[in-house]
């Protein structure tokens, strides 16, 4: 720890490869270069390097006055993600007559090369400029004798045929190295990795985070190494399954087909009205939390074992667990405001493709979007020891205006579904219940008439059109018997039967008025049509507006 007398030695003495001194506050290039810098430590002396805020290049203090929004702004640049690997840095506040002054202490990284925005900084003697090739593998072979965790281990009998070379090349070089650092470099591919942390050139092979990332096998290698989703029904593991998934492969090509799966399947969304004129939309499991919480998973487990990341959906919750349990210098205690990686490459790697935004920042925002969402906050499981588990609720809002299709599926259990409804009734209807509205108008042609019998059952989806009271019960025997040899009784239809029938019905129809006539917001059938349509169930002809659609198979 810096003290105030180690302090004034050091403003006396000149400035060299892990000091600097600087009087702007607002130059924050020239602060994380610096720190990037004193991490990388080129000139392997081990000594922390000190940036100086508030102080001219001769010691001089300039009456800098250290508020607490530029010790918050100056603190952050640890955890923004701009300079990974993570520097290992304090900051702290000194205060002398003259004025004040903020320092940021750096530790060398065990990690090099490190880099801030693509670039590696280096120091040499007073000045700092980005790396020379024999710089960066000088830092490469130091990480190489620190290493300590498994995805920065050789991945022993595999090579770089073992790697999707072309993902590599096109989806992650340009967003983890500089373009114009990039278009300079000759070096062969394993080189480009092995400068990355992700190739081991003493035994010229891949290591375990660059297989996890971008293997075209990873579970050959690393059994364990898939996401597994499951929907049971029901609140527990006995229930029948309703729907699993196997995320199997690279995360480079996976972490995009988990981020759609979360938005179309789990993120439900239903609009809730607040007032006359406003809607508030409401999701089952909000979107950013769910997918942060399942990430953070996927960050921070033990590829080691050969259990999956498990991602388990119940009526009533969602569950992700993760093998591996608290890691490092994270405790019960200190969760969430410790954090330490099992996994720095696979975690600077997610960080870059944009699956990870602020490292330490995630559950806290976690937290206030569940609760403004309605599930309350995600419950946090330590007690399994090797592995850490997170709960999610289902939301309250989303539920209490009666979307919840367990409630009418047990209504339809009390009293039997008929089939005929009125055209208010299915303005009404929502995505979820998935409950067939059948048009008296359109399957019976019977005029409603006046009447004088009071409508049956008038809490069911059935409202039978009535003629006058004297042919009442021969019509209604009528309708049933035509209604019925269409469509059988407490038969449910899927969505995409229900958009089948009308289309089949009406061929001119459009999006808008399915939108309508079902009940589904324009995206959810947009979402549906276009997976009809992928299927080669049925297709669009002529124009948009005017057009028609032809089912080519039922």
């Amino acid at each position: 720890m810096l003290t105030k007398n180690s302090l004034s030695k050091i403003l006396s003495a000149s400035e060299s490869s892990h000091i600097e001194r600087i009087v702007s506050t607002n130059d924050m290039d020239k602060f994380c270069q610096a720190i990037c810098s004193f991490s990388n430590d080129v000139s392997s002396s081990g000594k922390n390097g000190y940036l100086i805020i508030g102080a001219h290049n001769d010691g001089k203090l300039s009456g800098l006055k250290v508020d607490d929004k530029l010790l918050l702004k100056i603190s952050n640049i640890r955890t923004d993600g701009n300079i990974l690997p993570q520097p290992t840095m304090s900051v702290e506040k000194f205060s002398f007559e003259d004025g004040e002054l903020l320092v940021v202490e750096v530790q060398p990284s065990e990690f090099p090369p490190v880099r801030y925005r693509g670039r590696i900084w280096v120091r040499v003697g007073p000045r700092k400029s980005t790396a020379t090739e024999a710089e960066e593998k000088i830092l490469m072979e130091r990480r190489l004798s620190n290493i300590h965790t498994f995805d920065a281990m050789p991945c022993l009998g595999t090579n770089i045929n073992d790697l999707d070379v072309k993902i590599i090349e096109k989806e992650y070089l340009p967003k983890a190295v500089a373009e114009d650092i990039l278009a300079e470099d000759n070096r062969c591919i394993e080189e480009q990795l092995a400068s990355l942390g992700f190739y081991d050139l003493r035994y010229n092979c891949p290591t375990n985070g660059a297989i996890v990332l971008f293997g075209k096998n990873p579970e050959r290698y690393l059994h364990g190494s898939y996401i597994q989703y499951v929907h049971f029904k029901g609140k527990d593991r006995a229930g029948d399954i309703i729907n699993e998934h196997k995320f199997a492969g690279n995360l480079c090509r996976e972490l995009p087909k988990i981020d759609t799966f979360i938005e179309t399947s789990i993120a439900q969304k239903r609009p809730i009205p607040v007032s006359v004129l406003r809607e508030e939309t409401f999701s089952k499991y909000p979107y950013w939390a769910t997918r942060e919480l399942l990430m953070n998973a996927i960050m921070h487990r033990d590829y080691e074992t050969n259990a999956p990341v498990q991602f388990y959906e119940y009526d009533d919750r969602i569950e992700v667990q993760n093998p591996g349990g608290l890691y490092g210098k994270v405790t019960p205690e200190n969760f969430p405001n410790v954090s330490d990686y099992r996994n720095p490459f696979i975690a600077e790697a997610m960080k870059v493709l944009g699956y990870v935004n602020r490292f330490s920042r995630g559950v806290d925002r976690v937290q206030k979007e569940l609760i403004e969402n309605g599930n309350g906050k995600a419950k946090f499981d330590f007690s399994l020891i090797t592995a850490f588990r997170v709960i999610e609720n289902v939301s309250e809002k989303y539920l209490e205006e009666g979307f919840i299709l367990e409630k009418a599926k047990e209504k339809a259990k009390e009293k039997p579904k008929k089939y005929i409804s009125t055209t208010q009734e299915t303005n009404n209807i929502t995505q979820e219940s998935t409950q067939e509205i059948y048009s008296t108008t359109q399957e019976t042609n019977i005029t409603t008439q006046e009447t004088n019998n009071t409508t049956q059952e008038t809490t069911q989806v059935t409202n039978i059109t009535t003629q006058e009271t004297n042919n009442t019960t021969q019509e209604t025997d009528n309708t049933t018997q035509e209604t019925s040899k269409k469509r059988p009784r407490n038969v449910q239809e899927t969505t995409q039967e229900v958009i089948l029938r009308i289309i089949k019905e009406n061929p001119q129809i459009t999006q808008s008025e399915l939108s309508k006539t079902i009940g589904l917001t324009i995206n959810g059938i947009k979402y549906h049509m276009k997976k009809l349509t992928k299927a080669g169930i049925i297709k669009h002809e002529g124009p948009t507006k005017s057009g028609k659609w032809i089912i080519l198979k039922k």
